[in-house]
């Protein structure tokens, strides 16, 4: 019955194409029963020599036995790989849907979504999960119609020459059933999804380690430094391990009954011999029964894999649902417009999904059109969670932010979307043109608009070095940019989208000291007439900001100007000697 809802569900996705899927199924089965015809041309061949022994040349069908055997082989695997072909173009049609379904959905989640869930678990079910699905749908579904096909042929073969030979071919498919069901009952759909969550864990925290490697090269660290990685990896093994000691008897058991027909069938001959001489009918028997008999294990083996092929694919839609179940954030049903582009939180309180403690509580703080805040603090304190919810990245479980003296929740996304630009701590490029990824801000921007937009980023040294200039591709023939170099491109694009609110996210944090000097230029000229939140650990980025808020614990612990802040003596004069005293460390005279 889930397998049927299964197969429906995934029929929803292939529009026209589902009647290529249903005529594959039909394909695979007559092609499953055309299979097994060659077998009876093969009996009257062997009937017909053992009869005319040892005058063979009265043998006269031999030939035309033989190539009609060819004939049905040949029209079975023709008639296959018309199935083949049919189920091909409907999976392909589904898991292309799936995907664009699914980012679709991802496209409309906020983006505190892929925060929480982890980039490389994303990436894994949109790709993986839909490519289980037409892997299924391609080869494994038609192979499970002929799977199903084949034995019920077999059985009605086998009692047709010789119901004895038949009755004891039975005995090792019985056998291996059972040893087959401790490997393949409903156990294993818990072990089968077991196995997904740790590969997925393992991919997603291998993810992130890619990402930390400038840190660890920098810093000398190995890999135990990333323990969630490490221990994603020995969670893998372990699985893997001990799943493998589980099924070793039982496939082993497996594999010996289905392939020790033969065994069975030459205990019977000798047993009707009774140690007289072989009859005719009877040595004809044996000799097509041990022809016959190895189709039992490769249709057995079929067998086996379907139902571990059902429990992926009912896996795979598991995992698709973890991501189409998830609800966008409500949009305005009766939407207001902000009256300017000052921000401002009231009572504000968040927690994460799956935590115990509000990352912040109770803060609130306003901030005027046009003026320029910092949010600092100690890491794990809440500034970014207060920077994500202005871009409404989550909704607030207690209080309100409000832009513009409207509430985030009143203002439609597309508009919150135009009035709030964030500059992320790792700005991406997409693998287009240096035009078109600043263009993603204003699609319809001419040419002109863009290399003004660049030029006030600061990046006319990066254009003139790039081979085509503003049309280079990034990532192709060795064009790559540095972090800061990628940083002033992703300014360029706010400063074309030219929206009133800036919220800027550790904007310098791989930034290297020349680098750093031009994107605060950047940044500087991005900032003229708008309200700017910025969010920093290398506090001199912030000595000039109009106010500093200092958060901790996910509460703001003090607020003022750098200098007042700097004489009140408090976290924030700690902070201030702490980062002029790293500043000034020296390493072999030189002054880092």
């Amino acid at each position: 019955m889930k397998k049927n809802k299964n197969l429906s569900e995934l029929m929803g996705y292939a529009g026209k194409h589902k009647y290529l899927t249903y005529s594959s199924l039909i394909l695979s089965v007559v092609s499953a029963v055309l299979a097994l015809l060659p077998f009876v041309f093969i009996f009257f061949v062997i009937k017909e020599v053992i009869e005319v022994a040892p005058n063979y040349s009265q043998a006269v069908n031999v030939a035309r036995n033989g190539w009609m055997a060819v004939l049905f082989a040949l029209i079975s695997l023709a008639i296959y790989i018309g199935a083949l072909m049919c189920s091909h173009l409907s999976a392909f049609r589904i898991a292309g849907n799936l995907r664009k379904t699914m980012m679709g959905h991802i496209a409309n989640l906020p983006l505190g979504f892929i925060g929480e869930m982890g980039s490389g678990k994303i990436r894994r079910i949109v790709n993986d999960s839909s490519a289980a699905t037409e892997t299924y749908l391609a080869h494994q579904l038609p192979d499970m119609a002929g799977a199903i096909t084949t034995p019920l042929g077999m059985i009605v073969m086998l009692f047709l020459f010789d119901w004895r030979f038949g009755l004891i071919c039975l005995v090792p498919v019985i056998l291996g059933f059972v040893s087959m069901f401790k490997m393949a009952g409903p156990k294993m759909a818990e072990d089968m999804k077991n196995y997904q969550n740790a590969l997925a864990d393992m991919n997603n925290e291998a993810v992130e380690y890619v990402r930390g490697v400038p840190v660890v090269k920098t810093f000398g660290q190995t890999v135990h430094t990333f323990k969630r990685f490490k221990g994603s990896i020995d969670s893998y093994y372990k699985f893997c391990i001990a799943y493998c000691k589980k099924c070793r008897m039982p496939m082993l058991m497996y594999t010996v009954f289905i392939n020790s027909a033969f065994a069975f069938l030459i205990t019977l001959a000798l047993i009707l011999t009774g140690g007289e001489a072989v009859t005719q009918s009877l040595l004809l028997s044996l000799i097509f029964y041990v022809i016959f008999t190895p189709v039992i294990a490769t249709s057995m083996t079929k067998v086996l894999f379907m139902s571990e092929n059902g429990m992926i694919v009912a896996d795979a839609l598991s995992r698709i649902h973890s991501i189409l179940d998830i609800k966008p954030l409500p949009d305005a049903k009766n939407p207001q417009h902000p009256k300017d582009n000052s921000v401002e939180f009231q009572n504000v309180s968040f927690r994460y999904s799956g935590t115990e403690t509000d990352a912040i509580r109770n803060i609130s703080f306003r901030v005027q059109p046009g003026e320029t805040v910092a949010l600092v603090g100690p890491s794990g304190g809440g500034k970014t969670t207060a920077a994500g919810l202005i871009s409404r990245f989550w909704d607030v479980t207690g209080g309100e932010v409000k832009v513009g003296d409207v509430n985030v929740k009143n203002i439609r996304k597309s508009e919150l979307t135009e009035t709030v630009s964030y500059v992320f701590q790792d700005s991406r490029l997409l693998k287009t043109s240096i035009l078109e990824n600043v263009r993603l801000s204003k699609p319809n921007a001419s040419r002109e608009d863009v290399e003004q937009a660049l030029h006030k980023a600061q990046c006319d040294d990066i254009l003139a070095k790039l081979p085509d200039g503003i049309d280079t591709v990034i990532g192709t023939r060795g064009v790559y940019l540095s972090g800061g170099e990628q940083q002033r491109i992703a300014i360029a694009r706010v400063m074309l989208k030219d929206a009133p609110i800036i919220v800027l996210d550790e904007a310098t944090a791989f930034a290297d000291p020349e680098n750093e000097a031009l994107v605060q230029k950047a940044f500087e000229e991005l900032s003229k007439n708008k309200t700017v939140i910025m969010i920093a650990h290398r506090l001199t980025t912030v000595k000039n900001a109009d106010r500093i808020f200092v958060l901790k614990d996910g509460r703001i612990e003090e607020c003022g100007t750098h200098d007042k802040l700097a004489e009140q003596g408090g976290l924030y004069a700690r902070m201030w000697q702490d980062y002029q005293t790293s500043v000034s460390w020296k390493v072999g005279g030189a002054i880092l």
